[in-house]
């Protein structure tokens, strides 16, 4: 009876191991081989995706600051929207106890052809990646 049971323990032994080693093999039509046949147009379309947010407006920073010394509360500011290239805008709202004015200055390769304050400089360098 025991001589029995142990071939049967070995039977089962010598099954689940043929079974577990034919799991860990790719079956054919499997793996890299099997793959649909349009991963070249999905990659296609996942590098133009990739090159159209090349143009969005990622980039941004504000810096909030006080234009004039009896002024507090940080009311005025300056913010940069640009894309990967540095390309985009910075607008600048100061605010006077009177007044606020905005200006808006184009940017290209993260440089302006306009005077910079300091603070549209800080915006451009905090948005910098």
């Amino acid at each position: 009876m025991d001589l029995l049971a142990l071939i049967v323990a070995v039977v089962a032994l010598v099954t689940a191991l043929f079974t577990l080693r034919r799991a860990g093999r790719p079956r054919r039509g499997s793996g890299i081989d099997a793959l649909p046949e349009d991963l070249h147009g999905l990659r296609q379309e996942v590098a133009a995706l990739r090159s159209e947010g090349t143009d969005a407006l990622r980039h941004l920073a504000v810096v909030r600051y006080d234009a004039f010394g009896d002024m507090g509360g940080h009311l005025s500011w300056s913010v940069a929207l640009l894309d990967d290239g540095g390309d985009g805008v910075v607008i600048t709202s100061i605010h006077g106890r009177s007044d606020a004015r905005t200006y808006a200055k184009s940017i290209g390769g993260w440089t302006c052809e306009q005077q910079l304050s300091p603070e549209e400089l800080e915006a451009i360098e905090h948005a910098h990646p």
